[in-house]
């Protein structure tokens, strides 16, 4: 699967799988709250709510939980929606194309790195090309995002959602 945008390999983190899942499941598992909220992040963390506007400008809403209870939420906007193919959101704005508020140091988990994540899914004869392709605005932040464990933990949630959607269709 080629990306529609060039890697920059000291701004970006890319994460390829190939999920034995069809395409529409794996969009379904992209674009639908209550499915979403079963997989994006790593367990035992959990998504406590979730929002969606699959709209150019919509709203991308989720709350993360740890262990612990305590809730981390993240608003970003939706830039991109072709179904089945591509989902695109930023941290960097908000709803409408509103700016986001500029991150600090002093936020919480990730909520202090701004990125905008692409994730392009393509059907392939064992199901689908699943690639995320995340971009950042400073080396220093997409080295920091690599060390929270980008790789690790988006490897995970992408497992996460093949089992999920394995379920659904069992």
């Amino acid at each position: 699967m080629t990306n529609i945008i060039p890697v920059d390999t000291k701004l970006d983190l890319v994460l390829k799988r190939e999920l034995n899942v069809p395409v529409s499941l794996v969009w379904r598992g992209l674009t639908e709250p209550e499915l979403l909220k079963q997989w994006f992040c790593p367990k035992p963390w959990g998504v406590s709510d979730c929002r969606l506007d699959l709209r150019p400008g919509g709203e991308f809403y989720t709350v993360m939980r740890d262990p612990d209870g305590n809730e981390f939420p993240s608003t970003g906007c939706i830039l991109e929606v072709i179904s089945e193919k591509r989902l695109t959101w930023t941290s960097t704005m908000v709803t409408d194309f509103r700016p986001a508020k500029p991150v600090s140091a002093d936020d919480k988990e990730c909520a202090n790195i701004s990125m905008t994540a692409i994730i392009s899914i393509e059907a392939i004869p064992e199901g689908t090309a699943y690639t995320a392709h995340v971009m950042h605005a400073t080396p220093e932040q997409s080295k920091l995002h690599e060390e929270m464990g980008f790789s690790e933990g988006w490897g995970t949630t992408v497992k996460q959602l093949e089992e999920l959607l394995n379920q659904e269709i069992a």
